[in-house]
């Protein structure tokens, strides 16, 4: 079976395995109920208090517990008694309509088996309780009632180390006697068919549990998801595994014990696959035992069966195995007798000496490893736009809303040929497709999302503070872009004398009360502020700029949002150059300014004479300022000067800056659809090196920081490969 890693490639994933990426986890914490990952699209976690309907009754999410195969754990209740669900993932990208289908129905019938008379009988095999499909979504659920405390054996090997011999020999005796039950019994799945014998078809590491007794040195080993339905969620472009025989389950049990007994599955220094036929690695402290491996491995002479595997291990004697740690201790011994000690001193002083001189090695190359790493992890898998794949010919039309912040950063110049917009509607020279933007007007009552949803545009560009799941349905899906925000900005005039006694922040709280009318008076936030300064507040004309601010600082309370709005008029709206000149006008006749404005930040060309504020705490404390200087690398002090123009937008940080918002590529979800494609070809496009810098350089923040390798040549010039 391939690799996970390579599964989901459909998804632009920042970690290229969105199965086991904490950013679906993230959305699902985030926001209780999403159904997507904001960063990729892929299906998130299941909410702490998601229900499951079952025919046996709803079972209750309770926890996350992690990736196991091709599902993800999680703990439940189900009537107040404790289950495991292990859900499934059948991802619209990786699978069509009908071929999800066929398998949920094939899932629903061989999901679990029991014994065909009836009888309950431990044969150490993880039993199912339920097996449940979201027949109008993407997911399939397996409930089991096995519930003490277990891990894989891959996970044994990363908390416990390599097993000593006899714990291989009871590894072998256990896993053995379940391969025998499995293969000879008759055995019945949920469908009712009954079955005479059993290959398990995925044993390895993970599909293998052990479950330790207290004192660590006794355990019990468990089976679990079988090949016959954990096959089923290999996605659909990768061959189907051909079904496994019982030989194979035996070759499959060597490499598992050969491992064990190794304590790990790479090299050290190369880090590849250890291939077991590289007999030398095993220690040599049970011959007959590292024979027997052999054997399951088919290295040498092959056993028949199951059965007769076990009838073998069983005859090993035991008077030849000698246990690791005397056998170890008696070499200790013999090198002891034969080093004098003027050798082990001398030693002992010459590892000082090399010791000092590597530990000063890592110390520099880990200095010299953090300057190299920075930005370099990267969600920017392409460089340039010719780089980028399944980008096929089409002409797809987009829209966003009139003067929005994509509306206007499409008229910036990032080169000096062409403006934003005429680079990326033509962005790749080798392939016929073309992007072209047509504004959505307010006159046609229809926002973005709906002239998508109604057919009439391709896809949207939308910026939104809330959840983006909130503002769109089941039937489209989105992908992030970069980052916009707002600036809160005031006079800094007379040595920044209003600066200094704000500290260069304001809360969100203030920030209401100022523009619903609640504070009118500088000193009653500025402390020790002794001139009596009135408070002259202004809003942008830019409508957007206006409902962010709503959005980001009144969360949905109406009746300040209603007195925020009663204070905008004629003589309180004025863009950001004409507050920035009355600013400066005061500077220029000595006098102090109570004037407090904001913008989007794309927008806003800040200037001598005024101050961005940092956003704090409802405290007043951890404040965020999202301007940064260029040379200190530290956020703008209330010393710095702006004319210095010596400021940028650290990515990092700015992804904590409460006034933040995000931009998305919004596009119909539906895999047979020509307008899917266009949205995935462009939001892929933009979220490449070349298309990174682009946004950048048109005022927007990036989704992550730009390497300087990639500014050095994908950013410039921006219109050639």
């Amino acid at each position: 079976m391939p690799s996970l890693e390579s599964f989901y490639k459909e998804y632009d994933c920042s970690c290229n395995a969105p199965l086991s990426c904490k950013n679906p986890l993230e959305t699902a914490q985030q926001m209780r109920g999403a159904k997507f990952c904001l960063e990729c699209g892929f299906p998130a976690t299941l909410s702490i208090g998601t229900e499951i309907k079952g025919q046996r009754g709803n079972y209750k999410v309770t926890k996350f517990l992690g990736v196991r195969g091709l599902g993800r754990l999680y703990e439940g209740i189900h009537n107040q008694e404790p289950v495991i669900i292990k859900e499934y993932l059948l991802p619209q990208y990786c699978f069509n309509q009908d071929e999800a289908l066929k398998r949920k129905e094939t899932f629903k019938r061989v999901a679990g088996v029991n014994l065909a008379d009836g009888r309950e009988q431990n044969f150490r095999l993880i039993q199912t309780w339920e097996a449940i499909c979201d027949l109008k979504g993407e997911h399939c659920y397996l409930i089991t009632k096995d519930t003490e405390p277990t891990e894989t054996l891959g996970q044994y090997l990363i908390n416990q180390g390599a097993m000593k011999a006899p714990q291989v020999r009871e590894f072998l005796t256990q896993t053995l006697q379940t391969l025998v039950f499995l293969h000879t019994q008759k055995l019945r799945f949920p469908s009712s068919q009954v079955q005479e014998g059993l290959e398990h078809g995925n044993i390895n590491l993970d599909s293998v549990l052990i479950k330790l007794q207290s004192n660590k040195q006794f355990f019990t080993i468990l089976f679990c998801d079988l090949a016959k339905w954990e096959n089923l969620f290999i996605p659909a472009k990768f061959p189907q595994p051909q079904t496994n025989s019982y030989k194979q389950d035996l070759e499959s049990l060597g490499y598992a014990a050969f491992y064990l007994w190794l304590g790990r599955t790479t090299h050290h220094h190369t880090g590849k696959k250890i291939d077991p036929a590289e007999h030398q690695l095993l220690p040599d402290t049970d011959n007959e035992l590292k024979q027997f491996i052999y054997r399951l491995l088919g290295f040498d002479a092959p056993f028949l069966d199951a059965h007769t595997a076990r009838q073998e291990l069983l005859k090993l004697s035991v008077g030849n195995q000698e246990d690791e740690e005397q056998h170890s201790g008696k070499k200790k011994r013999k090198k002891k007798k034969r080093f004098p000690i003027l050798f082990v001193l001398l030693g002992v002083v010459a590892f000082l000496l090399i010791g000092g001189g590597i530990f000063y090695g890592i110390l520099k190359i880990g200095k010299v490893g953090q300057r190299k790493d920075i930005g370099l992890n990267t969600t920017l898998k392409h460089t340039y736009f010719s780089q980028v794949p399944n980008i096929d010919s089409g002409e797809f039309v987009y829209t966003s809303a009139k003067n929005s912040t994509w509306s206007t950063i499409l008229k910036e110049q990032p080169t000096k040929e062409e403006k934003l917009e005429q680079l990326l509607e033509r962005p790749r020279q080798d392939v016929n497709v073309t992007f072209k933007h047509v504004e959505s007007l307010a006159s046609d009552n229809k926002s973005p999302i709906e002239r998508v949803q109604s057919k009439d545009k391709d896809f949207a560009i939308v910026a939104t503070t809330n959840p983006i799941t909130e503002s769109i349905g089941d039937d489209m899906d989105f992908r992030k872009i970069a980052y916009d925000g707002l600036v809160v900005y005031i006079g800094s005039t007379n040595n920044n004398k209003l600066v200094r006694a704000l500290e260069g922040k304001i809360t969100r709280e203030q920030l209401a009360k100022i523009y619903t009318g609640k504070i009118k008076k500088w000193s009653q936030i500025a402390k020790g502020l002794r001139e009596d300064i009135d408070i002259e507040l202004y809003f942008p004309p830019e409508t957007e700029a206006v409902d962010k601010f709503e959005q980001l600082v009144f969360e949905k309370d109406s009746q300040d949002i209603n007195k925020f709005r009663g204070k905008k008029n004629a003589s309180t709206t004025k863009g950001t150059t004409e507050t920035i000149r009355m600013i400066r006008r005061t500077v220029d006749r000595k006098q102090t300014t109570g004037i407090i404005s904001f913008n989007i930040l794309s927008k806003t060309k800040l200037q001598c004479g005024v101050y961005p504020l940092a956003i704090a705490d409802e405290n007043g404390r951890n404040k965020n300022q999202p301007l940064f200087n260029q040379r200190r690398r530290t956020p703008l002090d209330i010393s710095d000067d702006l004319c210095d123009k010596d400021t940028y937008y650290d990515v990092n940080n700015f992804k904590k800056y409460p006034l933040k918002y995000e931009l998305y590529v919004v596009y119909p979800r539906d895999r047979s659809s020509e307008r899917e494609r266009g949205g995935l070809m462009f939001a892929s496009l933009l979220k490449s090196g070349q298309g990174q810098c682009l946004l950048k350089q048109a005022n927007l923040i990036s989704l992550q920081p730009i390497p300087s390798f990639l500014s050095n040549h994908a950013c410039k010039p921006m219109s050639k490969p």
